[in-house]
């Protein structure tokens, strides 16, 4: 099981992007899928994660600009993220804690995706 991120890129301040994180391999349930962020000097913390009902939990900084969503027949995670600002330049990790591998008939934890890079600046 594997995450893959995308979507990153460069955006001025004010801008918009949508980040996409879709798993792959055999899966057969996953729990929770989730961002990450990183900045430069900082330690990786949390933006926002989503169950599998559809439950979020974001970040204060985010909160009302950050939207996460996800797709469970694509095993995909989304983060629509409006009005952005500098501090929200990052490396941006997607997180699942918790997919049942349909090869090994068993649970795999605390997977991460490789990150993918969000730079606001004019």
């Amino acid at each position: 099981v594997q995450l893959q991120a995308s979507g990153g890129g460069l955006v001025q301040p004010g801008g918009s992007l949508k980040l996409s994180c879709a798993a792959s391999g055999s899966i057969v349930s996953i729990n929770v899928m989730g961002w990450y962020r990183q900045a430069p000097g900082k330690q990786r913390g949390l933006v926002a994660t989503i169950t599998a009902g559809g439950s979020t939990v974001y970040a204060d900084s985010v909160k009302g600009r950050f939207t996460i969503s996800r797709d469970n027949a694509k095993a995909t995670v989304y983060l629509q993220m409006n009005s952005l600002k500098p501090e929200d330049t990052a490396v941006y990790y997607c997180n699942t804690d918790r997919v049942l591998d349909g090869t090994r008939g068993t649970w795999r934890y605390n997977i991460w995706g490789q990150g993918t890079e969000v730079t606001v600046s004019s």
